[in-house]
């Protein structure tokens, strides 16, 4: 982490310097505004603490100079007891936080800290949002996300049957979207079919199509998805699902590569690749004797896990930025963001629902926020959830835990109260309840000291 310090005392600076070093950051200090231009110019700083009040080049300026130049660097500003008032001006024009001298150096150790802790939510979001715009639909920097995009462009190249695995909500459609607009089909139609939501009588006709007159009803040739698929790709969603008697003919197809229409005499051509999913262990399955195992074979020709959510936590942040984008449009709330108290609750969320989950969480959010910020409260997670980023990790074995709500309350109020110098306003806005309730919660607890 990279500090620039600009003041014109020397003395200021270079004890901001040692302060910033012993904490293991990287300092460096310029004595004007001026001075600092030059070096943000030449070298990539994480945030800049700049005084106020300075002969040459003033913090003020230096800011809107650091606007024009389109340099986005986080400003934390330095100013005496008598510039308040300049010191607010500031704020609102761009700086992200201030302090007044004389102030603890610890503090502003955390300020710093928080302050790239904050741009990094925000570059992540933002990376989330020109993904939506861009129209991609793969996202995701985390390891496990890396290895799922290398296997992805792996698959994509070859006309292999593939077969899609993981959680319910955990993106298996996006998944082999992605495989398909990535191969040389990409200009075919993708056909997607959920197997689970189809009625068994009428998923024969749905799949292989029907001629007229095959059924009671069936006053006209239809055209299944095998055939409406061309030279594309078919998705066989929830393929776990598909009953015993259809299993035997997707597998003529897979073998044969031809289907034949329900009460049609003549072999049809088919030309589209199979992809296929499953959140079900589809190998119990085949144990028990409810899907066929030489269907499997067919359909496991490369397996593709998509991993849960819970394990990419890192992705988090980019994908609410994503969703968010398209939320915000399809629902008109242009503006409305997360703010980072409500960010650090999504990226400690288990997500039983994965993707799915986190994507109708942010839309509930949307409907209830009423400024324009998402605050914790408004995810409608249960009351624990969103506490529990600030609660003290869990006690070895054989220690007493406190397993009362009352009291991970108390805990939760205490760190916040810490975590915000006392200020109880920002403290109940981080916990995402009202600044009345904080209030009678610290009368009743005697927290005031």
């Amino acid at each position: 982490m990279k500090v620039l310090i600009v003041d014109d005392e020397r003395n200021i600076r270079e004890s901001l310097q040692r302060i910033l070093q012993l904490d293991g950051l990287d300092a460096v200090t310029a004595g004007n505004g001026v001075e600092a231009l030059s070096l943000l110019a030449a070298e990539q700083f994480d945030v800049v603490v700049t005084d106020l009040k300075m002969p040459v080049m003033g913090g003020q300026e230096l800011m809107d100079r650091m606007r024009d130049d389109g340099l986005r660097c986080p400003v934390i500003m330095i100013s005496a007891q008598g510039e308040i008032h300049d010191a607010i001006t500031a704020l609102k024009s761009g700086a992200i936080d201030y302090l007044i001298k004389p102030f603890e150096p610890d503090d502003l150790v955390y300020r710093i800290k928080s302050a790239v802790a904050n741009r990094k939510r925000d570059d992540a979001l933002e990376a989330g949002a020109r993904t939506a715009q861009s129209s991609s639909g793969f996202i995701g920097q985390s390891p496990a996300a890396q290895a799922l995009d290398r296997l992805v462009n792996k698959v994509a190249g070859t006309d292999a049957t593939v077969l899609v695995t993981g959680e319910s909500g955990s993106g298996k459609e996006v998944v082999a979207r992605e495989i398909h607009a990535r191969s040389p089909r990409a200009a075919e139609p993708f056909v997607a079919v959920n197997i689970g939501g189809i009625h068994e009588n009428l998923m024969e006709s749905e799949l292989f199509g029907h001629e007229k007159g095959a059924f009671t009803g069936a006053d006209a040739r239809k055209t299944g998805l095998f055939e409406l698929a061309g030279s594309g790709s078919l998705f066989l969603d929830e393929i776990g699902e598909m009953p015993q008697h259809l299993q035997v003919k997707l597998l003529r197809v897979l073998q044969e590569r031809k289907i034949r229409r329900l009460g049609g005499s003549v072999d049809v051509p088919v030309s589209a690749r199979i992809l296929s999913a499953t959140n079900r262990d589809i190998e119990a399955a085949v144990r028990e004797g409810r899907f066929r195992e030489d269907l499997y074979y067919r359909l496991n020709v490369v397996r593709v896990d998509v991993p849960p959510l819970r394990d990419r936590r890192e992705d988090i942040p980019v994908l609410a930025g994503f969703l968010l984008e398209k939320l915000r449009g399809r629902m008109g709330r242009r503006g409305a963001g997360l703010s980072p108290e409500a960010l650090d609750v999504l990226s400690s969320y288990s997500y039983p629902g994965n993707v799915r989950e986190l994507e109708n969480m942010l839309e509930r959010a949307l409907i209830y926020a009423d400024g324009e910020r998402i605050v914790p409260a408004d995810l409608g997670l249960p009351r624990r959830a969103f506490l529990a980023p600030y609660l003290p990790e869990p006690k070895a074995v054989g220690q007493t835990q406190d397993p009362s709500l009352e009291s991970m309350e108390r805990q939760a109020i205490e760190r916040a109260l810490t975590t915000w110098g006392g200020n109880r306003t920002k403290a109940a806005r981080e916990l995402g309840i009202s600044r009345r309730t904080i209030l009678n919660k610290i009368k009743r607890w005697g927290l005031d000291s």
